[in-house]
């Protein structure tokens, strides 16, 4: 989803309602796992991109490991 998002792609108010609660289900894991980070955030100006740009990078890195994991790494031949 958060592909969706950043390709700038239409989409329609169920799509943004998932994004939204993933998105706060993904702030509340993150306050509760590392609490100090969330401290750092907290009541700057641009708290919300923060929050928003470790989300993005955070669906990158998961797209990236799901495809890492989906496709066999080749086998080296030793000859």
């Amino acid at each position: 989803m958060a592909k969706v998002l950043k390709e700038g792609t239409s989409y329609n108010q169920r799509d943004v309602i998932d994004v939204l609660v993933e998105f706060s289900g993904f702030k509340d894991r993150v306050e509760k796992k590392f609490k100090e980070v969330a401290r750092e955030l907290e009541g700057k100006p641009n708290e919300h991109d923060l929050w928003v740009n470790i989300y993005l990078i955070s669906c990158d890195y998961a797209d990236d490991q799901f495809t890492k994991r989906k496709s066999p790494e080749p086998i080296q031949k030793i000859s």
